[in-house]
């Protein structure tokens, strides 16, 4: 038997030095565990329903702090995982949360809903964003995840509408960049004569397509995931969606990051009965009004905002339903409704509206 080399023993010792620090990473995970347990139990004692538990204003303080705190090597994207896991679990002994989003499984919904809560909740997926408030307006889940606008296709029109008629607020938001990924169960992409998606992936994609399957049939279907089953079943069909898809439905990856746009992101809506009733630091708030038909009303409408300093981040018009050539206008404002700021433009618009909801206070995603 040969003797181990130097080099073989200073491995043994990082390696047992690697084993000593694992130990207390486990010590103090459990430990912030028992806290977190205790913090329940005084909740639930103060009468809190589960959803309460959850409080985005005070979570994205904490993941600023880390990475504020953070000298690497590890990356801040390593970072916020490992600590949006460990907080996701602490936040399920606490109280389990339902977690209802457009589904199904292995959407960019989904992905996004495990991104913003990790997996120490119970995910339960929606056909349409309307079951999606539906589920969480009828208490089958305490939030609900909806896409609202993609940065290339633009505004999510149903989200808009239902937000209008809903008691739920905005109680988060979450950016996620989309990376389509062609998958299938085909050798190569030499094998795939049809593409199938959701007709938005498709759209972000056709450029993609006619570069490297000019000869493939384009088919829309009702959602990414929905491709990615049928690419499973038949080896001549792609499906353009995620990876976290692949994995779902066990399939190859052919091409990645086929998306034309290098920046294509969507926006999500995080749906509860109660916004972030506190300012984080970093906020938005998103207002829903309708104007009275008179000259220059929308400039009218928009200078309490600059003199209160407070900016306009965006403004979509969606038509009034059952009022012809009348709109509804959502603007997404810098800053909580509970800052003195921005309560004082709300306060000095609504005279000049016909109707105006906030639609919630919620911290900015990062």
């Amino acid at each position: 038997m040969s003797r181990k080399g130097a080099s073989d023993r200073a491995v043994d010792q990082e390696r047992a030095k690697i084993d000593r620090l694992d130990e207390r990473i486990l010590t103090l995970v459990n430990q912030r565990a028992r806290i977190a347990q205790r913090i329940g139990r005084q909740k639930a004692g103060a009468g809190r329903s589960p959803a309460q538990f959850w409080v985005p204003s005070r979570e994205r303080r904490i993941f600023a702090r880390l990475l504020e705190l953070n000298r690497g090597p590890l990356g801040d994207d390593v970072v916020r995982n490992i600590f949006r896991e460990i907080i996701s679990a602490s936040r399920a002994i606490e109280a389990p949360l339902r977690i209802a989003y457009l589904g199904p499984e292995g959407t960019f919904t989904h992905a996004a809903a495990r991104g913003q809560f990790g997996s120490g909740v119970l995910f339960t997926p929606a056909g349409s964003v309307a079951e999606v408030f539906a589920d969480v307006e009828q208490g089958r889940a305490e939030f609900g995840v909806v896409p609202v606008e993609n940065s290339t296709e633009g505004a999510v029109t149903s989200t808009l509408d239902l937000l209008v008629e809903s008691p739920l607020r905005i109680t988060a938001e979450i950016l996620l960049d989309i990376r389509h990924c062609l998958l299938g169960a085909a050798r190569s992409l030499a094998g795939v004569r049809r593409v199938l998606s959701h007709p938005q992936a498709l759209a972000q994609c056709r450029r993609w397509i006619s570069q490297h399957l000019p000869k493939a049939t384009l088919e829309p279907v009702a959602s990414t995931s929905h491709a990615a089953t049928l690419a499973r079943e038949r080896p001549t069909i792609g499906a353009i969606a995620s990876r976290l898809a692949a994995e779902h439905h066990g399939l190859k990856v052919l091409a990645a990051d086929i998306q034309d746009e290098a920046a294509n992101m969507t926006r999500f809506f995080v749906l509860g009965a109660r916004d972030a009733e506190l300012p984080s630091g970093n906020d938005k708030t998103s207002v829903v009004c309708t104007v009275k038909d008179e000259v220059g009303i929308l400039a009218k409408l928009l200078a309490p905002l600059a003199r209160a300093h407070v900016s306009v981040h965006k403004i979509e018009s969606r038509p009034l339903r059952g009022r012809p050539w009348e709109y509804l206008f959502f603007l997404d404002l810098r800053g909580h409704r509970a800052e003195a700021r921005v309560k004082r433009a709300l306060a000095d618009m609504a005279p000049m509206t016909t109707l105006m909801k906030v639609l919630g206070s919620y911290p900015v995603s990062t």
